[in-house]
């Protein structure tokens, strides 16, 4: 077992928090350095006066006048703040202060105003019952930049989301904002040369107002790599960009060249204008902090391991004062000491680090609402920053920013479980319980093209697995399905709870599709358990009946997934996806084996998949539905080397129709080729019609199992995978529905309408007993009749049951049977089984 994972499950009941050691009435978050408490309290309700030297902003003085009474008659309290002059080096950092509430008086000392209004933060939190505890602190942060990269593509967040962002990381002593969604025209192309318009410049000087009273850098960053020209007029467009930005108010400045192709990935040309850059604008104005940027070869796999190649260059050329940003050894990642240390060679400069996670716009299906574990808590000295990709759903991001928070300014008292429940109970204090439940069951990002998983439902996964391997070998054990059915129970009334107690409507608003599905998710959950209980009992009739149920709360669940969040990148709705939801799916896979167990032509596991020979591509998934096959979109750059492709095999079941394609690129066939096959081996050329990439062959030609893309040029093709879908349908499509009744499959079925009746051909061996009739209907009689070679019709049942068992001897003159409705609106006709 991977030992990080083994050490995050081994810790996962340890719900500490270092911060309160000494004293668990008060919290503060982010845990200060150093801290002790000492017996006796300090009341708020008086005025208070200001002494020393350091004067304070409006931010602090707010913050103040909401602690204490000002309007009291009660003599004044001496706040006495002044400049914290200190040989230790952690104290001569932005943000580093000392704290002292004595009986008679409150002592700040601090590096800076930021350092101040941290001080009023902790204070802040220390105030319970209008007293504050007598306390020493000594606090600093291990991070000197830290906060967030809005770096993700996707819906960019709102103007409201990201005043509230603000809010909340100025309460955390998060510092750092940086501009960057993908899908913001004037951040990136096309319209990067351009100024914005003039509501959207509003909103971002607001923005820009709104970061300072919270003491966060606003980071304006540009990505013109797409298209960019290596020549004086975009140089100087860039200049005139972060000219205007900075009349907004903006002081702080990225470039990005991150997910591009040709022209722009040279690093020699990047270091030169970063340069350019750093001379004309960033030593000119003396306000603004030093220039970021991130390059091309942002993480270790993508990255040239050779000498004097891509990275080595900027580490030698790029102005030392310029930080380079860095994901790890791949895009999605974990933090380690050991990739710092290469990277850092490589640079010449510490690697500022942009994580990402929680960030989703690769699994936009899922919510990533899992702990923030993986970060190494040894590497305060080797970044120069740590900044988390968030999700497009603002608030729900704060739960990873919270713990984002706690890591960076405290990394070696950081421990992730203790502070992923204390988010929950942060973000969400009205339903903690219920939201903590919510994430433990949200955390799993599902298959993707990255291979980055998290943990998930990890109280209950190993009851799951004991109850599964002891059920494969044909074993039932009550103890551990009644545990199982206990964590179902308690998932249903979860989604309710937080909808009617949670005061963040905008947090609601974001999930909310997920809080449908998770409902739904406990109560199949739960009639599994039921139907595993009727199976023990071999009550088949009570059996059928919770099949019937698993089948509709499948359906309504795939019903939401087919609804809401219909994105054109990985569409639907995931919850309980790793260990919840395969137990669901596997139990109700294996109810056709109760029901029918002597038939083996059930349908086989499907031979549908991705076929590549690139080792960056394997872990891409497919997403299938019965109409068609795709490859999951990717937001990266793809680089097929020679002779390197990507597409789909489909199963032998299934019949290709068309075929869809947009893989952008102005030179996608210039030594590219799309070829199908009919058993992989041999390859025909396809020949389609194509703009920029993107093309649609309407019809497949018969036989055809295989289409995929290969580069047969002699340099790496260049293109981004935005569609590769192949229209489907079913290889032998029947017509006439009636065979589904004696198909021996509980998947198929003949649907019935008002008043209608189906008749079934009879011929019963002299060895069966029993025939059974398995239906839906909705609770309003119907009716079976016998048959006789005379078309002579009798009665032989009239009720509303779902599972009918009629002795054969009853049907020994009977030819077929004749099932009438009966006025049922919505009534099912499974199998007819002889028993």
């Amino acid at each position: 077992m991977n030992q990080k994972l083994f050490l995050f499950i081994a810790l996962f009941s340890m719900i500490t928090n270092t911060a309160l050691a000494q004293n668990t009435n008060y919290t503060i978050f982010p845990a200060p350095q150093k801290i002790n408490f000492s017996e006796g309290k300090l009341s708020t309700d008086t005025p208070y006066q200001l002494q020393g030297d350091f004067k304070l902003k409006p931010n602090s003085l707010v913050l103040l006048n909401e602690m204490f009474n000002t309007k009291s008659a009660n003599k004044a309290l001496p706040i006495i703040i002044t400049s914290l002059k200190s040989s230790d080096k952690n104290l001569n950092v932005s943000g580093a202060y000392t704290l002292k509430i004595t009986p008679q008086s409150i002592e700040i000392c601090v590096s800076d105003n930021r350092a101040t209004f941290y001080a009023l933060q902790t204070l802040t939190q220390l105030k319970k019952d209008k007293t504050l505890p007598l306390v020493d602190i000594t606090d600093f942060p291990d991070v000197l930049s830290r906060g967030s990269v809005e770096g993700f593509y996707g819906t960019p967040w709102s103007h409201e989301d990201r005043i509230s962002q603000f809010k909340f990381y100025g309460a955390l002593k998060l510092n750092t904002y940086i501009y960057g969604p993908k899908d913001d025209p004037y951040h990136s192309s096309p319209n990067w040369r351009k100024p914005y318009p003039t509501e959207n410049a509003k909103q971002i000087k607001e923005l820009v107002q709104e970061a300072k009273n919270n003491e966060i850098d606003f980071t304006w960053a540009i990505h013109p790599g797409l298209d960019i020209q290596w020549n004086k007029t975009d140089s100087l467009a860039i200049l005139n960009k972060f000219e205007g930005m900075y009349d907004l108010g903006v002081r702080s400045f990225a470039v990005f060249f991150d997910d591009i192709s040709g022209e722009g990935t040279k690093a020699e040309k990047q270091a030169q204008l970063l340069n350019y850059i750093q001379s004309q604008f960033i030593e000119k104005k003396k306000d603004v902090l030093p220039l970021i940027m991130c390059p091309t070869e942002y993480n270790k796999s993508w990255s040239n391991p050779k000498p004097d190649t891509y990275l080595d260059i900027l580490g030698d050329k790029l102005h030392p004062s310029i930080h380079v940003m860095w994901t790890g050894d791949r895009v999605i990642d974990d933090v380690s000491k050991d990739d710092l240390n290469w990277i850092n060679k490589r640079i010449k400069r510490k690697a500022y680090i942009w994580w990402n996670f929680p960030v989703s716009d690769y699994v936009r299906d899922h919510l990533l609402m899992g702990a923030a574990y993986g970060l190494d808590t040894t590497i305060k000295t080797d970044l120069s920053g740590f900044v988390s990709n968030p999700m497009e759903r603002a608030e729900a991001s704060k739960l990873a920013l919270f713990s984002v928070a706690l890591y960076s300014w405290n990394l070696k008292n950081y421990e992730p479980m203790s502070a992923w429940h204390e988010a929950a109970k942060y973000v969400m204090p009205e339903a903690a319980v219920a939201f903590q439940l919510f994430n433990e069951h949200n955390s799993d990002l599902g298959p993707n093209g990255h291979g980055y998983r998290r943990v998930e439902s990890v109280a209950i996964k190993p009851t799951i697995e004991s109850f599964l391997a002891s059920y494969k070998d044909g074993n039932y054990s009550a103890e551990l399905a009644s545990k199982i059915k206990t964590e179902f129970e308690s998932i249903v009334p979860v989604s309710e709870e937080i909808r009617s107690k949670s005061k963040n409507r905008n947090l609601i608003k974001e999930i909310d599709p997920w809080l449908t599905q998770f409902n739904l998710l406990g109560k199949v959950g739960v009639e599994t358990i039921l139907f595993l209980g009727a199976k023990q009992a071999e009550n088949k009739a009570l059996a059928w009946n919770s099949y019937l149920k698993m089948e509709a709360l499948l359906d309504s669940i795939q019903i939401i997934n087919k609804t809401f969040n219909q994105n054109p990148y990985q569409p639907g709705v995931k919850t309980g996806s790793l260990v919840l939801m395969p137990f669901v799916k596997t139990i109700f896979d294996q109810a056709q084996n109760y029901f029918i167990p002597t038939n083996g032509n059930f349908e086989k596991n499907s031979t549908t998949a991705l076929i590549n020979n690139t080792e960056k591509l394997k872990n891409q998934p497919l997403q299938l539905n019965n109409s068609s096959v795709a490859i999951s979109p990717i937001l990266e750059v793809i680089n097929l080397k020679p002779q390197e492709f990507i597409g789909i095999h489909i199963d032998k079941s299934l019949k290709a129709k068309e075929f869809y394609f947009n893989l952008e690129s102005n030179t996608l066939l210039e030594n590219g080729v799309f070829e199908t096959s009919t058993d992989g081996l041999t390859w025909e050329a396809l020949k389609v019609e194509q703009k920029k990439g993107k093309g649609i062959l309407k019809a497949v030609a018969h036989g055809i199992k295989y289409i995929r893309f290969k580069n047969n040029a002699t340099d790496v093709k260049s293109f981004f995978l935005k569609e590769f879908k192949i229209g489907v349908e079913a290889e032998n499509k029947n017509t006439d529905q009636t065979v589904y009744i004696q198909d021996y499959s509980i998947t198929t079925y003949l649907a019935l309408k008002d008043k209608e009746n189906a008749t079934v051909p009879l011929s019963i061996n002299k060895q069966t007993k029993t025939i059974s009739v398995l239906v839906q209907n909705t609770n309003k009689a119907f009716e079976i009749y016998q048959i006789n070679k005379r078309d002579k019709k009798s009665s032989i049942y009239k009720g509303a049951e779902n599972f009918i068992v009629i002795p054969a001897k009853q049907l020994k003159k009977a030819t077929a049977l004749e099932i009438n409705s009966n006025g049922n609106t919505d009534f099912k006709i499974y199998e007819i089984l002889e028993n």
